[in-house]
């Protein structure tokens, strides 16, 4: 063989090599990557799981004070088996079935809202050492679910970043990474909310 014919093989075979050492590093980066957006999504289920449990033992509290609202605790229980209801595979999640996911979770905290309202009108209910650590925990969830969130898009906006930038693209397109949805603001909630006091 001549000597430009083995410069030439070593050159196409550098070549060759350095694209599958990318290959490699890139599928592997876009694994660890998706793992920690399904990691993440396992934590928002966690928390939503923990306030789903909770409303059982909130409704048996309420249920014991005389002639509450019984259309607003069947709203209540009604919307935990809707919430609990809605799952989603994280790993291939459409935007779509994340706002459904999305919209049976808000209908479950507007319900708890509504009750926790109704029940200002019960002060003993209010007293209820039982009810008020149960809303306690409530209040503590509704903000670990937030923060949850919250950390579920920003490891999805890593995901998406890495298999959407060249060259990693290249091999997302190959390999069949594709897209995560991300958990949105529920319509309106740009707006704030108008309060009125009534004297």
């Amino acid at each position: 063989m001549k000597k430009g014919t083995i410069i030439t093989l070593c050159v196409i075979g550098g070549i060759l090599l350095i694209g599958i050492l990318m290959g490699i590093s890139a599928y592997n980066t876009m694994v660890n990557k998706d793992e920690k957006a399904a990691e993440a999504w396992s934590q928002v289920q966690n928390v939503y799981q923990r306030r789903a449990d909770l409303v059982p033992q909130l409704v048996a509290t309420v249920k014991g004070a005389a002639d509450f609202e019984k259309s607003t605790l069947n709203e209540v229980i009604s919307a935990r088996a809707a919430a609990t209801s809605v799952t989603i595979d994280p790993s291939n999640a459409t935007p779509e079935q994340l706002a459904a996911f999305q919209k049976a979770q808000d209908q479950l905290s507007s319900s708890l809202s509504r009750l926790l309202v109704t029940v200002e009108r019960y002060p003993e209910l209010k007293a209820n050492q039982n009810f008020r650590d149960l809303q306690a925990q409530l209040e503590g969830t509704e903000n670990r679910i937030a923060v949850e969130r919250k950390k579920f898009n920003e490891a999805v906006m890593d995901y998406n970043k890495t298999i959407r930038t060249f060259p990693k693209n290249i091999f997302a397109g190959m390999f069949g990474f594709e897209k995560r949805a991300y958990f949105e603001a529920a319509p309106g909630a740009e707006k704030a909310p108008e309060v009125k006091f009534e004297f």
